[in-house]
């Protein structure tokens, strides 16, 4: 939908509301586009709890220190 800046200022609630509801608005000035009103981008959230359960592995020994470490552990 174009529609020119004049008449989008007595209807900008009006305008929001299509646009949120995924409508893209193209605001004119002398016929040439001048913005745009584009939905909201949607994104994709991970759930937090357990999002990452069975992509990490801890191995079994990782809190033994190593050889290399002997010195330092005295």
């Amino acid at each position: 939908m174009n529609i020119p800046i004049a008449e989008a200022k007595a209807k900008v609630s009006e305008l929001v509301s299509r646009a949120a509801a995924g409508e893209e608005i193209a605001l004119t000035r002398h016929g040439k586009v001048a913005a745009r009103l584009v939905p909201p981008a949607t994104t994709e959230r991970l759930p937090r709890i357990g999002a990452l359960k069975s992509k990490i592995r801890i191995a079994d020994d990782f809190d033994e220190l190593g050889p290399e470490w002997s010195e330092c552990a005295k």
